[in-house]
């Protein structure tokens, strides 16, 4: 993730929506993947001065405030790129909801703007019903059973369906995602990596599925016709597989071939933005730069064109690795608990792979 540059100088960050210098309302613009300082005109319109073009602010960032992202000012649309991909949003009547889908709107834009920086499809399911991509977010039912204790009826599973990206809104609440870890024996679990997973469902319908990629997709992975049902109840039953570290990038990913693919997807996610903001921060190990894996990228209709695989991998270990020195100093955990067996690492090269080349497949499939 890059930082930007306020009209004063100021230096802007992703989340923010005012500049702290010269009190500027900032929003984000997805047609140049930018937070800009924006001027107010009139009919509720704003300028932006660097590109002289006119936007609107999202709904969500009017009404609610959940949101920084513009819209064109010629664009029908009341929401935002990112926003119009909800499908369900949480009920603002509970006192503290808002807050939670505040933190769960943060986390979705992270992933829209890498995949908008990817040139993938990212399509609304307005627009195409069938292929495209939607979010809701949902609460566990409960109900009063003695007074004042409340039981969970119903609870939300976290998941994807035919491009349909449900998430349990309790994942925003902190200590309810450190208590599902540690009730999960999991190492690592965030916002921002459920939604980079489950995007990676997403995009198998999409890239992999009935494409030229799936010959391959099944020598590295396995087949994903194998029963996911069976396959779940057996992980839940019996743990992962023994000595699952040389095979898979985590424990969850060996339980069938759809999750290995979405937990090798989410990690692709975490390398780019990670060295896309390491780069931006000009950080150097052993006085070599990291390299900006998305430094080729020159507009929306562009293809992706990182640097190679090798580069990106070499520069993913160094800055792990100082990351994970710097956290165990503070007295944190690993920011990066995983280790990349060499079969993992061509299950990672072959995600590169695909995504450089989604650009021809994003126009046959949209």
């Amino acid at each position: 993730m890059k930082t930007f540059t306020c009209l004063c100088g100021n230096a802007l960050y992703f989340p923010n929506n005012l500049c702290v210098n010269c009190n500027a309302m900032l929003g984000f613009l997805p047609d140049t993947l930018k937070i800009e300082s924006l001027i107010p005109t009139t009919n509720h319109q704003f300028y932006d001065a660097r590109d002289k073009k006119v936007y609107r602010q999202c709904k969500n960032y009017k009404a609610f405030n959940v949101c920084n992202w513009m819209v064109s000012a010629d664009d029908p649309n009341e929401l935002c790129k990112s926003c119009r991909l909800n499908m369900v949003i949480p009920n603002l009547d509970k006192p503290n909801n808002i807050t939670l889908w505040f933190r769960m709107e943060q986390a979705k834009r992270r992933l829209i703007y890498t995949l908008l920086k990817l040139n993938l499809p990212v399509i609304d399911r307005a627009t195409d019903a069938r292929k495209g991509l939607g979010f809701s977010f949902l609460e566990n039912q409960v109900e009063d059973e003695y007074g004042n204790e409340l039981t969970v009826k119903e609870y939300v599973i976290t998941g994807h369906s035919s491009g349909l990206i449900t998430l349990n809104l309790n994942e925003a609440e902190p200590s309810a995602r450190v208590e599902m870890r540690e009730k999960m024996n999991e190492q690592y679990r965030t916002l921002v990596g459920h939604f980079r997973h489950e995007s990676g469902h997403y995009y198998w319908d999409v890239l992999i599925e009935g494409t030229q990629n799936i010959d391959e997709f099944r020598s590295l992975f396995g087949d994903e016709n194998l029963s996911y049902k069976f396959a779940l109840e057996e992980y839940y039953k019996n743990g992962p597989s023994p000595n699952w570290q040389d095979t898979w990038i985590s424990a969850y990913a060996s339980m069938h071939p759809w999750e290995d693919w979405a937990e090798t997807w989410a990690h692709y996610l975490h390398m780019v933005d990670t060295l896309e903001t390491a780069n931006d921060f000009e950080l150097s190990i052993s006085n070599q730069r990291v390299e900006n894996p998305l430094v080729k990228y020159d507009h929306i209709d562009s293809a992706y064109k990182a640097i190679s695989f090798t580069q990106l991998f070499d520069d993913w270990c160094r800055v792990t690795k100082a990351v994970n020195a710097i956290n165990r100093s503070m007295g944190h955990d690993d920011a990066y608990p995983f280790v990349i067996s060499i079969t993992t690492l061509n299950k990672l090269r072959f995600v590169h792979n695909v995504i450089k080349n989604a650009g021809v497949q994003k126009a046959e499939a949209f």
